[in-house]
């Protein structure tokens, strides 16, 4: 591992959907680095089905949703009021089944819905609700990039100068916003990622955006995480979250429960990252957790690595119960598992300050 340099270039990954006047293009994150290769993309099925096969990941799904929800206002632009947002509504929901677990898809497609045909938008003609649709979705978009910057932000204050820093799975744009307020403040990091199986996030995606921002991290595998912290390989470990619940518990990529039981074997803080808790999940128990075909276990980057005869068990996410956190950071700051619900009074604080300053 070495302290970071300049960097490079801006991160591949950081657009990895693009809307064109054919439809909508998909960065294929199962087969980058090694291959640049876009799916098109020409109906929100077609999107749908991208994200189901993980076509894209992490922030990826959020992004797609909202380049689907374009093309699902394209297809309205000549219905009247009530087809065009029923389609809108069966559009929706489709994305929103792609991925049970996240709840980035569900919150996007509430967002632009609640701007359009449940807000200001309702009762539109076609023409009018597409354009205001597509105005919407890039609002999220926007949003998306300026939350995780806020959050990046406060993460980095966790990280002292010289930090070594374990990850798992690939954090898209909360570690890239982490990076960059760790650089802007000056501070060396190093990094250990671990691969992530099955699909290899952390060796490709992680490792690879670390790279372009001139690090030279450490890949290791997702069952030597124990070995690595007991070795002092890292003093840090930090990831994502898809769903953090009101009672604490974050729930991410399958394997992070291992990194976080480890973590607090060796006496390490394990720092989980989020926009915002969810408040439709008060409990672990609301949280639906995605189980995904078996075989993928079995395979690795489309080459088959078990035993034929044997059956995979692949269960996408797991639970880190609140003991074994340290932290929860969101765009409003840093928060005890415990007291996670206060992010939503910050949120309030904020906008009872803004009010007053705009009387």
């Amino acid at each position: 591992m070495g302290p970071a340099g300049e960097r490079r270039s801006g991160p591949t990954l950081a657009d990895s959907v693009r809307i064109t006047e054919a439809g909508v293009e998909i960065l294929d994150r199962r087969v980058f680095p090694f291959e640049r290769r876009w799916v098109r993309c020409v109906s929100v099925e077609d999107v749908a089905v991208a994200i189901e096969d993980m076509v894209t990941q992490s922030s990826g799904p959020l992004f797609a949703t909202t380049a689907g929800m374009v093309l699902a206002a394209r297809e309205v632009e000549r219905l009247a009021p009530e087809a065009a947002d029923r389609r809108l509504r069966e559009a929706g929901r489709r994305l929103i089944a792609t991925r049970p677990t996240n709840n980035a898809i569900r919150d996007a497609v509430r967002a632009i819905l609640g701007a359009t045909v449940d807000g200001p938008s309702a009762g539109a003609p076609g023409d009018e609700l597409a354009v205001a649709v597509i105005e919407s979705a890039a609002a999220v978009d926007d949003d998306y990039r300026a939350r995780s910057a806020a959050l990046g932000a406060h993460a980095a204050t966790l990280l002292p100068d010289g930090a070594r820093v374990l990850t798992h799975c690939w954090a898209d744009f909360y570690l890239m916003a982490t990076v960059e307020a760790a650089q802007r403040a000056g501070k060396r990091l190093e990094f250990v990622c671990t691969e992530t199986r099955p699909y290899l996030q952390g060796a490709r995606l992680t490792a690879t955006t670390l790279v372009e921002y001139g690090y030279e991290p450490t890949v290791i595998t997702d069952g030597m995480v124990p070995a690595a912290l007991a070795d002092g390989l890292a003093d840090v470990a930090l990831t994502a979250a898809d769903r953090v619940t009101l009672d604490g518990h974050v729930v991410n990529k399958v394997g992070t429960l291992a990194v976080a039981l480890a973590a607090r074997e060796y006496g390490v803080p394990f720092y989980a990252l989020v926009q915002a808790p969810d408040p439709q999940a008060p409990r672990v128990e609301d949280v639906a957790i995605e189980h995904r075909d078996g075989a993928d276990v079995l395979h690795v980057l489309g080459t088959r690595t078990a035993a034929t005869g044997t059956r995979g068990y692949y269960p996408a996410f797991d639970a880190t119960p609140p003991r074994l956190v340290t932290r929860v950071v969101t765009e409003n700051g840093v928060f005890e598992p415990a007291s996670i619900a206060d992010h939503f009074a910050a949120v309030r604080d904020r906008r009872s300050r803004e009010e007053r300053t705009v009387r």
